[in-house]
């Protein structure tokens, strides 16, 4: 007797049979319109993974959006969201499953607008392979420039180089070796192991997944087989093991456990493993998985590691074992790609700065450079532009763990955040730590900050008195400054236009140099305060992020905003420098309030209404404020 196949048998048998196959992450990448829609949809479409439902709305939306006539529209089954379709462009980041009888994919489409370029390093990120999409017709644009060396930077080592749409030029032959050869000649540069360079139609399948009989004068393989066959085995398993604690495991007083995923090598029970930062060490208890207990873990295992010991772990702590330590430091060079389209990246402004699951202030120190990405020259910069890729030096506010971006992408990686905005305005690649980072130390000194205020009988401040040219700052510090030594108070005024002329007389007025104006004023207002001073700074310092930075590097407390509240007509009218009338002919660029913007302080200490108010009436403002809050009595010591 005959017996119906079991479907539940058919089913893990399948499952089985998937589980064994080895899985490849690769991204699609290139300039605007080069087809890498329509080739993901062509590899889902032809390798059967579409089902009937899916395939009747394809063909409804391609007479309604598509782009190639009669013909269903693959690139439709990536490009979901409503405005891709109008646009006929990609703006997210779609990833995509699909499988062949070798192995499973999964498949990044990334936008090829310059202005989404921070979707594409989103895209390459967790890549293995990545495919640079060309159009035949146009050839290498800047943009696959652009993407081609990201992804280099982000550690991809095995690429595709796609000439598509070859059916647009006759699968002219000399129209793709004219590209190929063009095109290794600038990713010679970029170090990748693997380059495959194929031409293809993806509307039309050409050497997608089958062979081409167009082009019998290319003997290659078609993407399909390169994708199954290529070799992009890594060695995470064989390098020394790291992993950043996302959580610090305590569900009852007996249980105490940290966990993560390891990024790179492995750990058994008994090992030695250190705190990265803290240099604290201990010995692996036990490694619990939801599963059970395992006598060892490798790359790529979430899994809860408890100790033999009670040692301080927190969570973004980096766990290594004992003889193979990460660096740890508070400066280090990095490559930075800037994603922001409104700012400009500043050396001298102060970010937040996420390294796993870190995150610390961090100021750039210096750009180095950024790269030209039509030759990959180094070229001189004071800033990066939307896009733009360059090299910094960077000071944090506290040391952290990490390696080398191409030794661990997971520690050696990390995002900019505006501190305003909170969001990722840059995407670095740690390239190695600075010397001086690990050999200068704070000096203890016996005569501190406390002593010298109550020698002075006053509580140490920044009066930092900020607003537009013209508004009256200047004036009002002055008297501010004339009360408090009339009382027998001990200050010192850093004026704006005083500090130009020596501390400051190297910087212009670019973006860049009001920031690094400010950074250094704030650093030397910060000196006045340890030495028991009140001090007042008088800078239109027109940007909020900058006044935060000055405010953070000292105690709480002790940074005073003062708002020097003047209407833009009324500062223009007085111009006692005569300098509005100037920046309106066109003499002075870069003059806040014309053509440079005045980021008003959103919560001051003190706001000083010059339209209603004279100067003096101000200045014994501030001094109330001193008295009412306790800086003008001595601290207690």
């Amino acid at each position: 007797m005959n017996r119906a196949p079991d479907p539940g048998s058919f089913a893990a048998d399948y499952l089985a049979e998937q589980e064994e196959k080895g899985l490849l992450r690769f991204i699609t990448c290139g300039s605007v319109d080069d087809g890498k829609s329509t080739l993901i949809g062509r590899l889902l479409f032809d390798s059967k993974l579409i089902f009937e439902d899916q395939l009747a709305t394809l063909t409804r939306d391609s007479r309604k959006h598509g782009t190639v006539g009669e013909d269903i529209d693959l690139a439709l089954l990536v490009d979901g969201l409503e405005a891709e379709r109008e646009q006929g462009i990609t703006i997210d980041v779609a990833y995509r499953f699909f499988t062949t009888e070798e192995r499973k994919f999964i498949v990044a489409d990334t936008p090829g607008h310059e202005q989404y370029t921070r979707n594409m390093a989103t895209g390459a990120s967790n890549a293995e392979l990545a495919v640079i999409l060309v159009d035949a017709r146009h050839g290498i644009l800047p943009q696959t420039r652009r993407h081609s060396f990201i992804v280099s930077l982000l550690g991809i080592r095995h690429l595709v180089l796609a000439i598509n749409k070859i059916d647009l030029v006759d699968y002219d032959r000399a129209a793709f070796d004219r590209i190929v050869e063009e095109y290794r000649a600038f990713a010679e540069k970029l170090g990748f192991e693997t380059l495959q360079a194929i031409p293809m139609s993806a509307r039309y399948g050409d050497n997608v997944m089958q062979r081409s009989e167009r082009m019998p004068w290319y003997t290659g393989p078609t993407l399909k087989e390169h994708l199954e066959t290529v070799n992009v085995a890594d060695d995470l398993e064989e390098r020394p093991f790291r992993m950043v604690v996302q959580w610090v495991n305590r569900p009852n007083l007996d249980f105490r456990g940290f966990s993560g995923t390891i990024a790179t090598g492995s750990i058994r029970p008994g090992d030695e493993i250190v705190v990265a930062k803290s240099g604290r060490t201990s010995t692996v208890k036990s490694i619990v998985t939801y599963d059970g207990d395992l006598s060892e873990a490798f790359a790529r295992q979430a899994v809860t590691i408890t100790l033999a010991d009670e040692i301080d772990i927190s969570r973004g702590d980096v766990l290594s074992k004992a003889q193979d330590r990460p660096q740890v430091a508070d400066q280090f060079q990095a490559n930075l790609i800037w994603l922001q389209d409104d700012h400009d990246f500043l050396p001298g402004r102060s970010y937040l700065l996420k390294s796993g699951a870190k995150t610390v202030n961090a100021v750039a120190t210096d750009l180095k450079h950024k790269v030209d990405i039509t030759s990959f020259d180094h070229i001189a910069a004071k800033t990066l532009h939307l896009n733009e890729i360059g090299v910094a030096n960077f000071s944090l506010s506290e040391p952290i763990a990490f390696d080398k971006y191409g030794d661990n992408p997971e520690t050696g990686g990390f995002i900019l955040i505006d501190r305003l905005t909170n969001r990722t305005v840059g995407a670095g690649m740690i390239t190695h730590g600075l010397r001086r980072a690990s050999n200068v130390h704070l000096q203890a000194l016996d005569v501190n900050k406390t002593l010298r205020a109550a020698q002075k009988g006053q509580k140490p401040a920044i009066l930092w008195f900020t607003g537009l040219s013209g508004a009256g700052k200047s004036t009002i510090a002055n008297l501010v400054e004339k009360k408090l030594a009339a009382a027998g108070r001990h200050t010192y005024l850093l004026d704006g236009d005083n500090v130009r002329h020596g501390l400051n007389r190297d910087l212009g007025f670019t973006e860049a140099d009001r920031v690094e104006n400010i950074r250094r004023v704030a650093e030397t207002a910060k000196l006045f305060v340890d030495s028991g001073l009140i001090t007042l700074v008088s800078f239109i310092s027109p940007f909020r992020s900058e006044r935060r930075l000055a405010r953070e590097i000292v105690e709480d407390g002790e940074f005073i905003e003062i708002h020097v509240a003047t209407p833009l007509e009324l500062a223009e009218a007085r111009d006692p420098k005569g300098l509005y009338k100037k920046a309106r002919a066109g003499e002075l660029p870069n003059f806040t309030g014309i053509d440079s913007p005045y980021e008003a302080p959103e919560n001051p200490e003190l706001v000083l209404d010059t339209a209603s108010r004279s100067a003096e009436e101000l200045a014994d403002d501030v001094v109330r404020y001193l008295e009412d809050n306790f800086y003008l009595a001595p601290p207690a010591v």
